[in-house]
């Protein structure tokens, strides 16, 4: 007799009954097992009763703010959260994003591009090992010998282009915000000095890119931050 396959768990997060009864019959179809809460303290709970492979999290709760809620998650998990709300500000997408969320979508929403991206995320979350090489387009990277190349050929990156560049591939194909680039590379007590990041950027690009004036592998989020293509 064969092994049943696993189906992964969603913890569903929204007061909506109709939003609910949308992705439960959506995600079920897909062959999620799929878990709801109406608020964000059940939320809480149950994430800890039933260990989600990932979180569907509304941002207008009933009884906390959702972005207080994405804090409270990654004090204690790591599984991919995507962000559902009526919210789309740029101003709410950074605080969203710079709270743990692993994405972020806006109501209305597609049901194709949620499985989409709910795809990508529980890839992104998968273990990889850690002499994983890197590639995209004519880059790649070797995290453990710490060497990169474009087209076949080596480049020279200094220890801070290769600690921004790593972090990058590190979460590729994600949007990765200011504040978030400069805990990582630099340190808590140097978020909000942007022009660090603009300046180490120009450096990588002129060093990755065919064409640094439009790049294809550093990609900028206006107002956001940055990101690594994945191909």
């Amino acid at each position: 007799m064969s092994e049943e396959k696993y189906r992964p768990v969603v913890l569903v997060i929204d007061d909506e009954a109709q939003i609910q009864r949308l992705l439960r019959h959506t995600l079920e179809a897909e062959g999620y097992r799929v878990f709801e809460a109406p608020d964000g303290q059940q939320g809480l709970t149950e994430a800890v009763k039933h260990r989600p492979d990932l979180i569907i999290l509304d941002l207008g709760l009933p009884d906390m703010d959702g972005v207080d809620v994405l804090k409270r998650f990654r004090e204690w998990i790591n599984i991919p959260i995507i962000v559902l709300t009526v919210r789309d500000s740029e101003d709410e997408k950074i605080v969203v994003l710079d709270s743990g969320a692993d994405d972020y979508l806006t109501k209305p929403f597609g049901a194709g591009e949620l499985l989409a991206r709910m795809r990508v995320a529980l890839r992104r979350a998968e273990p990889t090992p850690e002499a994983v090489v890197f590639k995209t387009g004519p880059l790649e990277v070797d995290l453990a010998s710490r060497s990169v190349k474009v087209d076949g050929k080596p480049v020279r990156l200094t220890g801070i282009e290769f600690a921004l560049l790593r972090f990058f591939v590190r979460h590729a194909g994600k949007v990765l915000t200011h504040d978030q680039i400069m805990r990582e590379v630099w340190s808590p007590a140097h978020v909000g000095r942007v022009h660090y990041i603009h300046i180490y950027m120009t450096h990588l690009r002129e060093k990755l890119e065919a064409n640094p004036s439009e790049p294809k592998l550093l990609i900028t989020e206006p107002r956001v931050g940055y990101m690594l293509v994945a191909k």
